[in-house]
């Protein structure tokens, strides 16, 4: 695996190796701080403060950054086992099962997969703070990316306003979809009407969802959707709306006999990595009861 940024870690800081492009610089402070701005991409307001802190060490061919101090968890760890995809000293990525919220909303007794992750932290002696960068759906499952420092939360929160972070989803969806409808590009808005529901609204937030018909089955379509944005509900409110409501989705008009649950699957998560800039794909495979759905249609 080629990086393009030559790293390591070393206790709570970072080694960056940028070469010649420092040691034989005429002005060598100057040339330090400007090969992290551009060349390692690191974020402006990071680079800053560090330098304020006097938090930025260099010698010959090495550059030195605090990056890693320890920080608090910010939540309570709660143990339960967790399916880690994807993990390094930058992002974590892990498998959100179906009924898990990602963080409090002030329940009493409500396990997270926030908690779940701190605790992931603790058990294995990270001194993180748990920053997850997208959500979820309660009973959607799929990947979840966490940010583990500064670095990363500020990079991958500037790629999703900027909808750099690809997310695709696989659905059972009722009706016979068109191979014609392939986006769907209508606003949502809340619904003044329901507290837990959305509506398209033309006074709402832009929302885009591309969709891929795969397969038809009797009265049900199994689709793949890309996600250009990012809203609550988008995917179950667009395809509610074209009259194609998710399996399972009573909030938005699916029926609940043949699945209990919107069958709404995360199946892929693509980032950039905050600093060695390649591009991770993590794929996580169908929960058991979205491959049982698909048995029972195809028999």
């Amino acid at each position: 695996m080629s990086h393009l940024v030559n790293w390591s870690r070393r206790g709570e800081w970072l080694e960056l190796i940028p070469g010649k492009a420092i040691s034989s610089a005429g002005d060598p402070d100057t040339a330090v701080l400007d090969w992290l701005l551009h060349s390692a991409q690191m974020p402006e307001k990071l680079l800053k403060r560090l330098k304020h802190e006097k938090k930025i060490q260099w010698k010959g061919d090495r550059i030195q950054l605090h990056l890693f101090p320890s920080q608090p968890l910010g939540i309570a760890p709660v143990w339960q086992e967790l399916e880690i995809l994807y993990e390094d000293d930058f992002c974590l990525v892990v498998h959100k099962h179906v009924g898990m919220p990602i963080h409090p909303d002030g329940r009493a007794g409500l396990v997270t997969l926030d908690h779940v992750v701190a605790a992931h932290y603790e058990a294995t002696g990270q001194e993180v703070a748990v920053r997850h960068i997208h959500r979820l759906d309660l009973d959607t499952t799929g990947p979840v990316l966490y940010a583990k420092n500064e670095w990363a939360q500020l990079k991958l929160d500037e790629d999703m306003r900027h909808k750099r972070i690809e997310r695709k989803y696989v659905a059972f969806v009722e009706g016979n979809v068109k191979q014609s409808l392939s986006v769907i590009d209508l606003a949502i808005g809340k619904d003044r009407h329901h507290p837990q529901r959305r509506r398209i609204s033309s006074t709402g937030q832009t929302a885009i969802t591309h969709v891929q018909l795969e397969e038809i089955f009797k009265e049900v379509s199994l689709v793949r959707l890309r996600l250009e944005t990012g809203r609550t509900h988008q995917i179950r409110v667009h395809l509610s709306h074209v009259g194609h409501p998710l399996v399972g989705d009573a909030l938005y008009g699916g029926h609940t006999t043949i699945m209990t649950r919107q069958s709404l699957h995360g199946e892929r998560l693509a980032f950039t990595h905050p600093i060695t800039q390649e591009y991770i794909e993590i794929d996580d495979p169908w929960p058991e009861d979205m491959l049982e759905l698909y048995d029972l249609l195809r028999a």
